[in-house]
């Protein structure tokens, strides 16, 4: 596979689309991306890194560390963790409160963020003495074999500050008694975790792990089980990209993860991982731009799993 000339091709053919959409400005901190840049990283299962744009330019992840907190709490709760969150999508916004009260408190997925609030509250169970923003951000150092990696703390400010729908749906899972730890400690990591600054490389690389069966390829080490690997990319499929998410794996047909910071997520099993950032969103708050280049990378390199 020619791997840099695909890269090529999808960054030129991409400058068309690059300012259409809008950043996100809910959270401040966020707002001042500039709506232009792109950047994108393949990483190959063989630990070959290709790269073009801004792929080295740091960036707020936002809700593509959900994957991260969702791989940790399978670590710690296995198959009892979906007694607490469900796996369907939600077809509703990724904040919505509405039907978190018609179902009892059960968030409909780990993506939208109740399903987030409730992975990061099992974190917050096992992880002993040391915080729950710590042991999320040691595993994404580790993933990504990169120590630059870090929490923006302006970026974590302005998330909190910002947060009362946050908030909301922590106090609210806490009254049906779904979150079992403070909410306010449970939201501080989970604060902390959205505010992970990572470069589209150092991203690419922290997923190989979900490209070569939960097992990272360069270093041997096993991340996750097979079994919870197949849940996590199952969920990415259908869940991974708000409420349209269908739409995603009708046109790009594979497993990701996007963040209202413009960057996107994508895993081929058995060949690479993929990462993606454009700060400016479509409607449904997924990088417009990003989604057009894996859709235009699944394309070229015809690895669209159907």
């Amino acid at each position: 596979m020619k791997w840099q000339k695909i890269l090529n091709e999808i960054r030129q053919e991409i400058q068309p689309e690059l300012g259409n959409g809008k950043v996100a400005n809910y959270i401040p901190a966020l707002s001042e991306a500039d709506p232009k840049a792109f950047g994108m990283a393949v990483v190959t299962t063989d630990g070959e890194i290709f790269t073009a744009g801004n792929a080295t330019e740091p960036f707020s992840i936002q809700s593509i560390s959900k994957v991260l907190t969702l791989t940790l709490a399978l670590g710690f709760e296995n198959e009892n963790l979906f007694e607490r969150v469900g796996r369907e999508p939600s077809g509703s916004a990724f904040n919505s409160i509405v039907q978190l009260e018609q179902e009892g408190g059960i968030p409909r997925n780990p993506f939208i963020n109740a399903g987030a609030i409730v992975v990061t509250d099992t974190i917050i169970t096992h992880c002993n003495r040391q915080s729950g923003a710590d042991l999320i951000l040691d595993l994404a150092r580790k993933l990504s074999c990169s120590g630059r990696v870090r929490v923006d703390d302006e970026v974590a400010r302005s998330e909190a500050l910002w947060g009362n729908r946050n908030r909301s749906l922590a106090y609210f899972m806490k009254s049906f008694g779904v979150l079992k730890n403070d909410p306010e400690e449970v939201l501080q990591a989970y604060f902390c975790q959205c505010a992970l600054e990572m470069t589209c490389t150092e991203l690419a690389r922290a997923g190989l792990y979900l490209a070569n069966d939960g097992v990272d390829p360069v270093s041997g080490e096993q991340v996750a089980t097979h079994a919870h690997v197949n849940r996590i990319n199952a969920l990415m499929m259908t869940c991974g990209h708000y409420d349209m998410s269908g739409d995603f794996a009708f046109h790009v047909g594979l497993p990701g993860k996007s963040g209202v910071g413009g960057g996107i997520l994508a895993i081929v099993p058995g060949v690479c991982a993929v990462a993606v950032w454009s700060p400016a969103l479509n409607k449904a708050g997924n990088s417009l731009a990003g989604t057009l280049a894996l859709e235009l990378f699944s394309e070229k390199t015809s690895l669209n799993l159907f």
